[in-house]
């Protein structure tokens, strides 16, 4: 077949600026308005390990705060993310609000950079005679509607999936500046830019092992004509990005199985996977046309045999087929089945995700192929009268997530959310019960653990946050015996050996509780508060240098921890040692100013060091604290006795 060649039409420079700025200023107006109840959305799911527990983002030095450690968390293996999340930490801590702020401005830049892409591609040589003079607007309608679907809650909502609205900024920005080096007289500036934005997406998610792909294909379909002339025309640009796929190589080989939640052999059978995502990508296609019910965890059930999905089998194989046709006979339709196909691939084809068997923030960048193919049948059919359509629809998409953010609101509306819409699939009942847990809610909480636990009996960390739960509402026995089951399955977890010490601790068992927090500091040496306990242990035990050298550590691995700096201080006081207190006894006052028995401990050994004012003072503080408190009575009349003189 011949294609059609030549020079790409150009419009005025000027023609359609204002356009340009109005829609971009819309995008951004409805971005806001859709995403304005989400702001204080707790952090939720795997967001804790993501960020509240992940100790490489408290830095913005560049080797730790790139390198993440290598285990399932989202951030590990994917450096530019989890420098995203420092940079939040950087400015704001642990305030929720900035991280949704970031997320929702890469995801309105997404858009922002989709309107770009499908405007300049209307406007290319194969379809510029029937859409140029409606780019704009149907641009813009597309990436309305693309932003503002419902479906991309879970990516730019829960504030973990950044991991995937990121990936898909970078591949935008990749495809929209290749686009414009092939317009360009001049192109090395665009597409050293394309280089550097695919190389960022591959630190980003592997999702991104398309967009070189997806640049070539986009480059023969609408600008080169065949696959041939583009790699001839851009030899240097397509090695360039052809390059970018090393780094995501070397990456994809540290993070190994992702911390045993993707690859072979973790219990799900290639033909299994695929089988249940026949039923996953038809599922997808369903949410596009017709968002709802929304879930956040479907669980981890697959599908086992063919009879159970041939139906859906045999419509993928069907839009399949038509997308390898289309790229023969009608190219841009073809590209945008191959969108689809290329970019579900790495989740949704053979390799077993084995935590996630669906996910709905995986048609984060497919839905655009989807909303691309309803936009423009709808003005194939109802011309320049579509504008009504696609701005009810807009409407509502925005509407709908604004609603689904709500549920979003705290952890407990989630997953109580998910389990009414999911009743089979278990993980959210040990996640509701660790919400209601942290909510005080202890009845409650507990009997969901006992839910949780007979559909996850094999599950360590769910016994695990039993556990704890039980061990919170004075049952020791039974928090004992389930921290001891969930070692059985899981020797390696530190929680479970440090929680364990606690309630045996608290039975009085305290050689045994010593040897919990040891087994626990084995396996995790910056575990701060198994450090400060185990040096608790050792005190009483009279073994101080051993404490010592315990508390010391706690505070390395954790300086904001307040009670490791008052114990040390009172090791150190309890030996005579009051001058080796004072910082440390300040340290904690510092990080806690109403403790107490800090403010005693001070002032006792201030006196002991014959700086009876300073004493006198810290004591007077100790005592607007607790003004019924006798020993603080005595010790301050001493201390100012002694001043007295």
């Amino acid at each position: 077949m011949v294609r059609a060649k030549g020079k790409i039409l150009r419009p005025a420079p000027n023609s359609s600026r204002a356009g340009i700025f109005l829609a971009a200023g819309l995008l951004t107006a409805a971005a806001l308005a859709a995403w304005a109840n989400s702001f204080r959305g707790p952090f939720i799911f795997d967001d804790l390990p993501a960020i509240v527990q992940n100790a490489t983002i408290r830095t913005l030095a560049l080797p730790v705060a790139l390198a993440p450690p290598h285990t399932g968390q989202p951030a590990g293996g994917r450096p530019l993310v989890n420098f995203s999340f420092a940079l939040n930490w950087a400015v704001g801590g642990a305030d929720v609000r900035g991280y949704h702020m970031l997320n929702l401005a890469i995801h309105a830049l997404a858009a922002l950079a989709l309107f770009g892409v499908v405007r300049r591609t209307l406007r290319s040589r194969p379809l510029a005679a029937k859409f140029a003079a409606d780019a704009t607007p149907l641009a813009f309608a597309l990436a309305a509607l693309w932003m503002l679907h419902p479906l991309q809650t879970e990516s730019v909502t829960y504030i973990a999936q950044r991991a995937e609205s990121l990936a898909g900024l970078c591949l935008l920005l990749t495809l929209y500046a290749s686009i414009r080096g092939v317009e360009s007289p001049a192109p090395t500036r665009w597409h050293a830019l394309a280089i550097v934005t695919c190389l960022l997406g591959m630190a980003t998610k592997e999702v991104m092992y398309a967009a070189p792909l997806l640049v070539l294909l986009h480059d023969r379909t609408f600008f080169a004509g065949t696959f041939r002339d583009a790699l001839r025309q851009r030899p240097w640009f397509y090695a360039g990005l052809a390059a970018t796929w090393l780094l995501l190589g070397w990456l994809v080989m540290q993070a190994g199985n992702r911390g045993a939640t993707a690859g072979f052999g973790l219990g799900i059978t290639p033909w299994h996977y695929l089988l249940t995502q026949c039923d996953a990508l038809i599922h997808y296609v369903r949410l596009a046309l017709w968002p709802s019910p929304l879930v956040l965890d479907y669980g981890i059930a697959t599908t086992r045999s063919l009879a159970e999905v041939w139906p859906q089998a045999a419509l993928l194989l069907a839009l399949f087929s038509a997308t390898l046709i289309a790229l023969a006979r009608c190219p841009p339709w073809g590209f945008i089945g191959a969108w689809f196909f290329l970019l579900l691939a790495p989740t949704s084809s053979v390799l077993p995700l084995a935590t996630q068997t669906i996910a709905e923030h995986r048609m984060y960048l497919p839905l655009a192929a989807i909303i691309a193919a309803i936009v423009i049948g709808v003005w194939h059919v109802l011309g320049r009268r579509s504008v009504v359509v696609f701005v009810a629809i807009a409407i509502a998409f925005g509407a709908l997530t604004a609603r689904r953010n709500i549920d979003y609101g705290s952890a407990i509306s989630i997953w109580q959310d998910n389990i009414a819409k999911r009743p089979d699939s278990p993980r959210p009942y040990g996640e509701l019960a660790s919400a209601l847990s942290d909510a005080g809610r202890v009845p409650e909480a507990l009997a969901a653990y006992e839910t949780a636990v007979r559909f996850l009996p094999n599950y360590p960390k769910v016994r695990h946050n039993y556990a704890v739960a039980l061990a919170a509402a004075g049952r020791l026995d039974e928090a004992a015996a389930q921290f001891e089951l969930a070692l059985a399955q899981l020797p390696t977890l530190a929680d479970a050996h440090y929680g364990l010490g606690d309630v045996r601790h608290e039975q009085g068992r305290n050689a045994e509780a010593l040897a919990c927090y040891q087994d626990a500091i084995r396996l995790r040496p910056d575990f701060a508060l198994a450090h400060n306990n185990a040096a608790n242990i050792l005190t009483m035990f009279g073994r101080t240098d051993e404490a010592l050298a315990h508390y010391a550590a706690a505070v390395r691995a954790d300086p904001n921890l307040p009670d490791a700096q008052y114990n040390w201080a009172n090791a150190l006081a309890r030996i005579g040692r009051f001058a080796d207190a004072l910082p440390h006894y300040e340290a904690a006052l510092r990080l806690a100013p109403a403790l107490v028995p800090a403010h005693e401990n001070l002032g006792i050994s201030l006196f002991n060091l014959g700086r009876y004012a300073d004493a006198v003072r810290e004591l007077e503080i100790a005592q607007r604290l607790a003004p019924d408190s006798e020993s603080i009575r005595a010790n301050l009349a001493a201390a100012r006795a002694r001043a007295a003189r």
